[in-house]
């Protein structure tokens, strides 16, 4: 399956570096395509660069790693372009506020996963994953040893869950699967599963079952 990763910004550039090293072909897309080219000449011969609609387009897999409001703003602008693909969303509803710190932009009770899934086509597949470290975590936790840590994700699609869990593990972390999309919200900002919410810090697997009170997710992958 090809991915795609829109947007190449902290989160972004992470995935697509980890990916690449972890064996995967990507295509990198940005609207400033002079910035996706330079990345691209870093990473090497397993990155493509193409427009955002092209890359869209083409991938199976799309990685919308860029604002909650932008992702709203797309989905908004040309739902149809994702019929039929793997939507994941690694965004959090959050923006600066002002005092240097953030603040949550939709109602406490809700979650960016929960309101995406409603803005796409009924046969999209959304996965809920990458969202859930800081992009220097997620560049430094990279195949850590001697257990993997772990990266959530949340879904309502088995299979889909599956495809994006093959993408955690080439990208060096264990993939564990939280439930459906409606628990998105533990797994955001603020969260109860998210480094900058209650969990704070990179788990294990172990450590993960513990916190789930013994349950391991639907459908953990292995490397």
């Amino acid at each position: 399956m090809q991915t795609a990763i829109i947007g190449l910004g902290n989160i972004g550039t992470t995935l697509a570096t980890r990916l690449t090293i972890g064996g995967v072909d990507v295509i990198v897309s940005e609207r400033d395509l002079d910035k996706a080219r330079q990345l691209a000449a870093r990473l090497g011969p397993r990155t493509t660069v193409m427009p955002v609609g092209d890359a869209i387009t083409t991938a199976d897999i799309v990685v919308l790693a860029i604002w909650f409001d932008a992702i709203k703003g797309l989905l908004a602008a040309d739902p149809g372009a994702f019929s039929g693909k793997i939507v994941v969303d690694p965004s959090n509803p959050i923006a600066p506020d002002g005092k240097g710190g953030f603040r949550k932009t939709i109602a406490g009770d809700q979650s960016a996963g929960t309101i995406i899934a409603r803005l796409l086509p009924h046969d999209a597949k959304l996965v809920k994953a990458f969202g859930t470290l800081g992009a220097q975590s997620l560049a430094s936790g990279a195949n850590r040893s001697p257990e993997p840590a772990v990266l959530f994700y949340a879904t309502d699609h088995p299979e889909a869950g599956r495809a994006v869990a093959k993408l955690i593990v080439a990208a060096g972390f264990s993939p564990f699967d939280t439930g459906g999309i409606d628990q998105s919200i533990r797994i955001e900002v603020g969260g109860d599963l998210h480094e900058f919410g209650k969990l704070g810090k990179l788990v294990s697997v172990s450590e993960a079952e513990q916190l789930l009170h013994g349950h391991a997710g639907r459908d953990v992958a292995q490397p």
